[in-house]
């Protein structure tokens, strides 16, 4: 299990790094051609700090993490995977919805904003299950 957690932590923080760099284009071009002045605060404007900070860096440190406690040999590895990606995908996948309706002005929707909550509680059990890993990574020898 270990050589594949390592194949899908390295195929998702490239994702993420590809990702994170285009919301940063994509804010900047979508402001652009919407006349607003550069650098004015929206919700767009965190989608390339939130996938590249949620998304890459933290899908590089567990990679880093597993080749030094070997986290993929857990059983709860995939559980964390997936979840806490679920979890980054839907978050910012609502403050991509929210900053783009708010081009047009400002928004109040509560199904954007609930959809965004599920996804940060999403977000928040992922990272309890991957301090569960590296707690028993750390306090107990590492599966065979």
């Amino acid at each position: 299990m270990r050589a594949h957690a390592q194949r899908f932590l390295f195929v998702a923080t490239c994702v993420y790094l590809a990702l994170g760099l285009g919301a940063g284009l994509l804010y900047r071009e979508l402001t652009k051609n919407a006349g607003l002045p550069d650098g004015q605060p929206l919700q767009l404007g965190v989608l390339h700090t939130h996938l590249l900070t949620l998304g890459f860096l933290a899908s590089l440190l567990v990679l880093v993490l597993d080749r030094v406690v070997h986290l993929g040999q857990r059983a709860l590895f995939p559980v964390f995977f997936w979840v806490y990606n679920a979890g980054v995908l839907l978050s910012a996948g609502m403050v991509a919805v929210h900053g783009v309706l708010a081009l047009n002005g400002p928004v109040d929707s509560p199904a954007v904003s609930g959809m965004a909550g599920m996804g940060h509680i999403v977000l928040s059990i992922g990272l309890v299950v991957l301090m569960v890993i590296v707690g028993q990574s750390v306090w107990k020898q590492p599966q065979r």
